[in-house]
């Protein structure tokens, strides 16, 4: 075992007695366990148990970088302490998850209640919504899926409507250019570098910045909560529950001040799942006319769609290279495709075209 590998198994043992230790605290000492799957991050969760009562414990370590970056740290301060302080993911978890956690329930959607807390260490116990997730259940019950996400539209057509944003003393942040940059230069460090036999020269990737920020200026000014990672691997549903209620949400702690379209993206732009195509355009226009957008509003947000649809993918394709070449994550590798045609439908979009011209003169291999 090398120095590395002994480091990482003495973090778990450490993590593992403090998280026993939390249960006596919160008086679930005794209860059974159970370890759950575990997603892309470094978040876990185990069932517990306890006089025919269940709950789920949640274990995240906290995000140091991003922990050491001040709310109001310049864009060059966050470049210099990394890529989580640059694309402003969540220094300590459980302050994220509770402030927001707290904020949707307080307007009746169906965040997880949070029973019990230690955000020094990275714990909670917090409700068990079950693991009916939107995923598996429409593998069993592919009909469903127009109900499941409109039902998922509606909650966040009502996140806008509302207002909703975590209270204080949580100081939400906004999803910046500077987050929106660190995210597609993903992109340039992995997914070009799996795929593309180029080299990316300095000149090609000034001019890739120039593209993307650009674009990104023409963005309107940020105005909702965006959960970031809207789709269905993170929705349940919860057919006991009534209306918005019925979707219930989890995995929402790197949660940001952004665009109305962000999370539909994430939501029908599923790197994981296929959404039926008619059900695409039928979603968006549904969203919209929730929220009584006139033609002009309406096209402002197609534009954005499109360009945050790009956003998107540019970083998940970063991320799923890195996620199989660093961490030896492979399973990844096979969701790229996916990612790929979206990106690639993305580019398509007016408004987008020298993008889709950079990648056809750059990077040709994304469009064989």
């Amino acid at each position: 075992m090398n120095t590395n590998q002994e480091s990482g198994h003495s973090d778990k043992i450490m993590r593992a007695k403090l998280a026993t230790q939390f249960l006596q605290n919160a008086g679930w000492g005794n209860a059974k366990r159970q370890a759950l799957t575990a997603d892309a991050s470094t978040r876990s969760y185990e069932r517990v148990e306890l006089n025919g009562k269940t709950a789920l414990l949640m274990n995240a370590p906290q995000n140091l970088e991003a922990a050491l970056c001040p709310p109001h740290a310049t864009p060059e301060e966050r470049k210099a302490l990394g890529y989580n302080a640059s694309a402003r993911l969540a220094g300590s978890d459980m302050i994220a998850f509770k402030a927001i956690a707290d904020g949707l329930t307080a307007h009746s959607l169906s965040a997880p209640i949070i029973y019990d807390m230690n955000a020094s260490e990275g714990f909670a116990l917090i409700e068990d919504l079950g693991d009916d997730l939107y995923a598996e259940h429409l593998k069993k019950t592919p009909r469903a899926e127009k109900a499941l996400y409109e039902n998922a539209a509606l909650v966040l057509a009502h996140i806008a409507k509302q207002n909703i944003v975590p209270e204080k003393p949580y100081e939400i942040l906004t999803y910046d250019e500077t987050a929106m940059m660190a995210e597609v230069h993903l992109l340039t460090q992995y997914y070009w570098r799996e795929k593309n036999n180029t080299p990316l020269s300095q000149a090609i990737m000034e001019e890739y910045d120039s593209l993307w920020q650009g674009l990104l200026r023409q963005l309107s000014s940020p105005s909702v909560l965006v959960l970031r990672d809207y789709h269905a691997e993170n929705l349940l549903w919860l057919p006991d529950r009534k209306g918005r209620a019925r979707t219930g949400l989890i995995d929402f702690q790197d949660g940001l001040i952004g665009h109305k379209p962000y999370d539909l993206v994430s939501l029908l732009e599923d790197a994981r799942r296929d959404v039926t195509p008619d059900l695409v355009p039928h979603i968006l226009n549904f969203y919209c006319d929730a929220l009584a957008m006139d033609g002009h509003m309406r096209e402002q947000f197609d534009f954005e769609y499109a360009l945050l649809g790009a956003q998107r993918n540019a970083k998940i394709l970063g991320i799923f290279v890195r996620l199989a070449r660093r961490d030896g994550k492979m399973r990844y590798l096979d969701l790229l495709p996916r990612v790929e045609g979206h990106f690639r439908n993305n580019l398509t979009a007016p408004g987008l075209e020298p993008l889709k011209q950079f990648f056809n003169t750059h990077f040709p291999e994304l469009f064989v």
